[in-house]
This record gives structure tokens, sequence and C-alpha cells, in this order.
């Protein structure tokens, strides 16, 4: 079956006519974090926090706030500044020196100590250097290339990680709703057990029965509300929101259709899985390596030009006793070259030789690894939506058998149990459709991490 089809199932079976289901903030449980650091070394504060965020704000203010993307942005910053810096190795090298040195009289003749200062102006240029400047330079650019890789694959993983968080707190929020309707169905039917037993219709065991029920659904409530305020707490902390903020994470657990078809996902994920991109700039990189380890097999030339000036005071510009001239300019090329070091150059080049063979079989493992991944992911994608249009079946039929074991039981027709049994299979019809809701968007958004896209809001219309 072809994946777009989903949406047509869903329509097909009234699953697209769900009502929005709103999680809402009733129970507040704060994660504090420190102000990250900013480049210069001083903690910088977070924005300060909104009341509300949607799915697409909770994404974008982690991207914007979160200690992980941050790390990799400087990361960035650092590879980019040391290409910079292999760039610089193209131009020459200017440099200076100023030197003193005092010559005593050796007492052959009536001559004062001499002192003499020096000073010396070079400029120097690599003109050969068996490509390992270039290769260097490459290098920092691909090391640059695979960081900017890091950053997006940093970005993606994180607005996964929000993404299902968000959602695993929209499912708490329902099953707290649907614990509250399982609590107060259980309530109204000890309330009418007991006014069945007050006039002798009914045995005080149901009554009993009755009262642990709904002690049972009550325990349930509880931990239906301790899920929600924990999945709040690791949204604020993947947000970095501080202490104090109380915000709500508003949303809805409704159906997003996915469009695409296998070929068309692994194609993208080809293209911009930032993983891949990796992979591909690790093989680059080791080839760049062997270039380096191969440039010991040629010679090095090196030019140069000196200016250079002495004197018997500290301004360096000569002296009475030398009647030479006391500047002077000298232009020179350098060449050298190692001839035998025992194979080590030889050995170096196949060494860097087999790291590619390494690094080409990693990349090819994981455009393995990643077309099972984006497989995976569909399948997911396909079995949630299946179970929607399954769920959403059962519900109505568990709460079609609920009014009716309750209108038995009221006309006492039906027994207590019939309409516990009916009671439990409603709840479990509930909590059955609010996973397969939560657990298709969650796959939802797993497919699009596989594939290499940001998609914040999980905006349809692909």
């Amino acid at each position: 079956m072809r994946y777009k089809d989903i949406s047509l199932i869903l329509v097909l079976s009234g699953a697209l006519a769900l009502p929005g289901l709103t999680a809402s903030s009733a129970w507040a449980a704060q994660a504090a974090l420190p102000a990250p650091a900013s480049p210069s070394g001083t903690l910088k504060p977070s924005a300060p926090a909104q009341s509300q965020y949607t799915l697409d704000a909770a994404v974008r203010r982690a991207l914007d706030e979160n200690f992980s993307v941050r790390a990799s942005e400087a990361n960035l910053q650092a590879a980019e500044n040391w290409r910079k810096s292999a760039r610089g190795s193209f131009g020459p090298a200017l440099g200076t020196s100023y030197g003193y040195s005092h010559m005593p009289n050796d007492g052959a003749a009536q001559m004062d100590d001499e002192d003499l200062y020096t000073w010396r102006v070079s400029l120097t240029q690599d003109l050969f250097s068996g490509f390992a400047t270039l290769a260097a330079y490459q290098r920092a650019a691909l090391q640059r290339d695979s960081a900017e890789a890091s950053l997006a694959k940093a970005r993606l993983d994180l607005i996964l990680t929000v993404q299902q968080n968000f959602f695993m707190y929209l499912k708490a929020g329902e099953d707290v709703r649907s614990a509250t309707d399982s609590y107060n169905r259980l309530a109204e039917q000890l309330k009418i057990t007991k006014s069945f037993y007050d006039v002798g219709l009914r045995p005080r065991l149901d009554v009993l029965q009755a009262e642990v029920n709904v002690s049972e659904a009550e325990d349930t409530l509880l931990r239906a509300r301790n899920m929600v305020e924990t999945q709040r707490a690791r949204l604020n902390t993947l947000l970095n929101i501080p202490l104090e903020a109380q915000p709500e994470y508003v949303g809805d657990l409704s159906f997003i259709p996915f469009m695409s078809t296998l070929e068309q996902c692994l194609e993208q994920a080809y293209q911009r899985r930032p993983d891949i991109i990796i992979a591909r700039k690790a093989v680059s990189i080791a080839e760049q390596d062997k270039t380096t380890a191969a440039s010991d097999f040629y010679p090095t030339i090196q030019g140069d030009v000196t200016w250079s000036t002495r004197g018997n005071d500290w301004t360096a510009d000569g002296s009475d006793s030398r009647p030479t001239n006391y500047s002077e300019w000298s232009v020179g090329v350098t060449g050298s070259m190692t001839v035998f070091e025992w194979g080590r150059t030889y050995y170096e080049v196949q060494q860097t030789s087999h790291l590619i063979g390494k690094v080409r079989a990693e990349e090819a493992d994981l455009r393995q690894e990643v077309t099972y991944q984006v497989q995976a992911r569909l399948l997911e994608l396909d079995n949630a939506a299946k179970r929607i249009v399954v769920a959403r079946k059962g519900l109505e039929q568990a709460g079609e058998a609920y009014r009716v074991a309750l209108a038995r039981y009221k006309s006492q027709v039906g027994t207590s149990i019939d309409v516990l049994d009916a009671q439990a299979r409603l709840t479990a019809a509930e909590v059955s459709l609010t996973g397969a809701q939560a657990d298709y968007l969650s796959a939802l958004a797993a497919i699009f991490a596989a594939i290499g896209e940001e998609n914040p809001g999980l905006a349809p219309g692909r």
C-alpha cells in the first residue's frame, strides 16, 4: 500500500472527524536550568517564557535556547575559524627580529668595548610544499562542512525529542480527561448502587465493589495527573524555561496526512540526512590526509626576502667605526627534500589508504541503516493509522455497550458487574484511541527526522 493512501483510509472511516483533543496545564512542575554561557564566558540569560506554546513555538524556542544546539553552533564557529586559519598558510609570512650583543675589547688594541644592535625584517613564502598546504586547507574546509552537518543533526534530534515529548504531554492530558470521565462514571454507578441498596434491591457486596472501583479510578487519575507534571517538566527542560514560568502547552492529536512514497523518502534521506553528509565528508577528509602524508615524497621550496641593519646604538643605523653600508637586502630560494626515511612515508600513505577504505565501508553501512530506518518509520506510521481506524470503531462500540449496560442495570435487568465491565472497556477504548493518535504523530515526527527535514510544526502538504 502506498503511504499517501493513509489519509484516504482515515477519511473513509471518519477518523478525520474526531474532535480536537486539547491539553491544558492544570498542574505545574518546573525544571530550572542555568543560563547558557556566551562566547566571552559570561552567562547569557534565556529569552522570557511565553504563557502558551504550540508545537511549532515550542520547537522553535528549543532550537534557540537548548544547550545541545548551542554547543553544536560553537563547534561550527570553531571549525570555521580553523578553516580561516588554514587559509592563512597560502600567504607570505612577515617577521621581524631585533637583537643586541656586546663585544668586549680583547686587549690587543687600544679600542673601547663595542655594542652591536641588529634589526632584521623578513618576508617568507612557501612556493611548493608537496600539496600539504592545499590538503590542509581542504581538510579544514571539509571539517567545517562536517561541523555544519553536525549542527543540522543536533537540530533534527532536538526537534524530534521536543515533538515526541509534546505529543506525550498531550496524550497525558487526554489520559487525565479519560480518567476523570471514568471516575465520574464510577462515582455515579456507586451512587446508583447505594440507592438500590438502601431500598433493599442490591446486596452490600455490590456497594463495596463499587467503592473499590471508585478508589481504583481515583488512583488512576492521580497517576495520570502525575504523568502530565512529568511531561511538563521534561518540556520545560528542553525549552530552557525558568522555574518561575508556568507556560501552557496547547495542541491536539488530530490527524496530519503524509503523502510521500517510500522512494521519495529514501531519495531525500540520501541527499539531506546530516549523518550521511558527515560520512561523505569523512571520506573526503581521509583522502586529504592521504595527500598530506604523500607530500613528503616531494621537495619543499621556499622563497624569502630579508632586509637588515646594524649599529652601535638602539637605532641600529650604523657607527663611525664601521665604514661599510649598514643595511643590506637579500633574496633567496631554498629547496629541501628528504630522500630516505626507512619507509616511514610509504607506510603512512598505506595507512591512510586503508583508512579511506574503512570510512567508505562505514558510509555504505550507514546508507543501509538509513534505508531500514525510513522503511521502519513508514511502517510504524501505516500501522498507527490503521490502529486509529480500529480504535475509533472500538470506542463507538464500547460507548454503546456501556450505555446499554447502564440502562439494563437501572431497569434491574442487568448486573453491576456488566456495567463495571462495560465501563472498563470504554475507558480502555478511549486510552487506546488516544495512544494510537499520539503514536501516529510521533511516527510522523520520526519520518521527518529520518529524511533529514526540519518541520517544527509538522505542517501537512507533503
